[in-house]
């Protein structure tokens, strides 16, 4: 083995397909999208004309659904940090603290949505939320709260806050699994330490669960964010960006411009700010994250 790693032309032939498959499906797509985001394209392949900056300026300072989809894509991800992720971590608490069979059995409960198809959870809301026969605004009327009844997802001042609802709970299982792996790390011994010392309750997961847990936290406010600015199946299936663009995102809007705008080249200069956006976000939760586990 020894002198198979010595052979420098071993190491190259062991290293070489996976250069190769990273260079074909990542470096060179990326290359491949700037070079059109400089262009007019319409589709691939077809007649083009250098134009040099002008989609990027047309992008960042005349086009404001670029700014809407990027708004409620950073909406999503604040939902996901600080709504998804504190549930995630009260539940996975008390999921520890269960126990026994009825441990495994909500732990699977929870983990359900995470593992449906999205045309199945885009669909299932769709038929929940509708303003006519869906089964939420029917509880409504039983409940006698019918002057409540709205059409969630096809009304505008709604359509938002309902649609990052849909997000939050369909991601919650792999929030949830990660803070469960988490907490199962954290020896036992280190709550009995801190209960002699007097620490209980609120004041115990405080001192002792959330710092341990900071590693996992700096992983999941990450993907968090990333998640939220490529977020497009669920939107795309339900409201496709609408009513009007209340709902739009990043994803969303870079795919119509693409395929039912026919902007091809203006479409490559949104993905290129996409990766820059995802970049940025990633150093940045990064770098919050890490001085507070470097403070503790």
């Amino acid at each position: 083995m020894q002198k198979v790693f010595n052979n420098k032309m071993a190491i190259f032939l062991f290293v070489f397909p996976g250069i190769l498959l990273f260079s074909l499906t990542f470096l060179v797509p990326i290359v491949l999208s700037g070079y059109y985001s400089f262009r007019d394209t319409l589709a691939p392949g077809t007649p083009s004309a250098f134009i040099g900056f002008a989609n990027y300026t047309e992008l960042l300072f005349h086009d404001s659904r670029f700014w809407l989809a990027l708004r409620n894509a950073v909406l999503l991800g604040l939902g996901f940090i600080f709504i998804q992720h504190p549930i995630a971590i009260f539940f996975a608490i008390m999921l520890d603290r269960l126990g026994g069979k009825a441990e495994k059995w909500f732990r699977t409960i929870f983990f359900i949505p995470c593992v449906i198809s999205v045309v199945v959870i885009s669909k299932m809301w769709l038929s929940l939320l509708d303003p006519t026969f869906g089964a939420f605004n029917k509880l409504l009327d039983t409940l006698g709260l019918g002057f409540l009844k709205h059409a969630w997802l096809g009304d505008s001042s709604t359509a938002l806050v309902t649609m990052l609802f849909i997000l939050i709970w369909a991601g919650f299982g792999w929030g949830l699994l990660f803070y469960y792996a988490g907490l199962k790390g954290i020896p036992d011994e280190m709550y009995e330490a801190a209960s002699l010392d007097g620490a209980s309750g609120f004041k115990l997961h405080l001192r002792i669960t959330v710092p341990l847990l900071s590693p996992v936290i700096t992983v999941q406010i990450t993907l968090a964010m990333i998640t939220a600015l490529k977020q497009m199946e669920t939107v795309f299936l339900t409201t496709n960006g609408g009513p009007g663009d209340s709902t739009q995102f990043l994803a969303v809007y870079l795919y119509n411009k693409a395929f039912s705008a026919s902007q091809y080249g203006y479409a490559n200069a949104i993905s290129i700010l996409f990766i820059v956006v995802c970049l940025l976000a990633t150093y940045l939760s990064n770098k919050l994250t890490r001085s507070d586990a470097t403070e503790f």
